[in-house]
């Protein structure tokens, strides 16, 4: 049994919205090391970024936090915000650009039903970059309900996959 309301099924989250410190640093790292491309500016107070031909996957803005500082840690906020990659190579390239641009992962775990590394970006935002596993290969239990599970990733595999893929 699920829990919600199903009526709204078909429903999904469209974007992240992001206060950034500094614009054109945060627009860099999704660019440039995430891999996402600018589909649109707002002067120099916000830019909208994409993987692919939508609008925008995320927003970026400077309207209250220009020059400000991350939230302190045991305050609420978001999370993480997690970026679906369509496969394993690309997950390992992202993950490789990662390193070479000096960014450090904070985490990484084989869900089960994904394989996820987790990490900061230059704002202290949390970020998840992870690629699902096909469903059929879900792990269940014998009532057919997910297992999900917290299983070490073998980062160094995917970052060997990334690089066959290129």
């Amino acid at each position: 049994m699920t829990e919600g309301n199903t009526s709204l099924h078909g429903a999904r989250v469209g974007h992240a919205h992001l206060m950034v410190a500094d614009l054109e640093r945060a627009v860099a790292f999704y660019r440039d090391v995430i891999g996402m491309r600018v589909t649109a500016r707002y002067g120099d107070a916000a830019a909208f970024l994409a993987f692919g031909e939508y609008h925008h996957d995320l927003g970026l803005n400077t309207w209250h936090s220009r020059g400000g500082t991350p939230p302190p840690e045991g305050h609420t906020g978001l999370y993480h915000v997690a970026f679906l990659l369509p496969d394993r190579r690309a997950l390992g390239r992202v993950i490789a650009r990662l390193r070479a641009a000096g960014h450090a992962l904070s985490g990484a775990a084989d869900h089960g039903v994904s394989e996820a590394v987790y990490l900061s970006d230059p704002d202290g935002n949390g970020l998840e970059l992870y690629r699902d596993r096909p469903e059929a290969e879900w792990p269940r239990d014998a009532h057919g309900a997910l297992r999900l599970s917290n299983a070490p990733l073998a980062v160094e595999a995917l970052i060997a996959e990334g690089r066959a893929g290129v």
